[in-house]
């Protein structure tokens, strides 16, 4: 089958818009710091693994519905496409005014074996339903469908996000050990992080909304 990719200059901008996104904490990157700071960089490598191998199952969930979707109704294609523009948006006004998720002091986290660790990551991504919507809005942003084969080109970004994620996390899962513990206490780093993280999602939200057309 033909390999159908977006331009470069839509994978340029995926790419970036990826990297930013994917090196501001969020649960995922928490999950793995405490992994990593309870149990070693070893433990934090396995979660991070199984997180993003639950994430190669959201991807090819979004792949196959988006795709038979476009094919079922090209308007249909695109009303989901500006959905998910404002879910980008909804996503960083909650982070923004929503209560921070930051761990408790006294959650301390037990031993556990490389298959929990893996099983655990996999199974907290696997049933985020956030992570779900998320695909769904964020991947056919990057899409173009004037070269056709919209699910191979869903896929190729998803399978490349998943890259990007492994790498980015494992950075932080191998700095765990001597910053970790403090990035999971400190609470005025976090509240600094949730403005960020908010801005980031409204600002590529307001991009995919006006720039939608250019991505046909």
């Amino acid at each position: 089958m033909e390999l159908v990719i977006p331009s470069a200059a839509n994978l340029g901008l995926f790419i970036a818009a990826a990297l930013v996104l994917l090196l501001t904490p969020g649960p995922a990157v928490l999950f793995i710091i405490a992994r990593s700071v309870e149990q070693g960089r070893l433990a934090g490598f396995i979660s991070d693994l199984g997180i993003h191998s639950a994430t190669l199952v959201h991807v090819a969930a979004a792949a196959l519905g988006l795709s038979a979707l476009l094919a079922s109704s090209a308007l249909a294609f695109s009303i989901v496409k500006y959905a998910g523009a404002a879910y980008l948006i909804w996503i960083g006004l909650r982070k923004i005014f929503g209560r921070n998720e930051a761990p408790g002091d006294d959650q301390a986290l037990a031993r556990y074996s490389y298959w929990q660790l893996f099983r655990d990551g996999f199974i907290v991504n696997l049933l985020n339903p956030k992570t779900a919507l998320f695909f769904l809005a964020f991947l056919p942003q990057f899409v173009e469908v004037s070269r056709g084969h919209v699910a191979t080109q869903i896929a190729f970004l998803g399978l490349l996000f998943a890259l990007i994620g492994f790498v980015t996390d494992g950075c932080y899962a191998l700095a765990a050990g001597t910053a970790g513990g403090w990035l999971k206490r400190s609470r005025g780093y976090l509240k600094f992080e949730r403005y960020v993280t908010g801005t980031l999602f409204i600002g590529l939200g307001v991009t995919a909304a006006f720039a939608g057309n250019g991505k046909k």
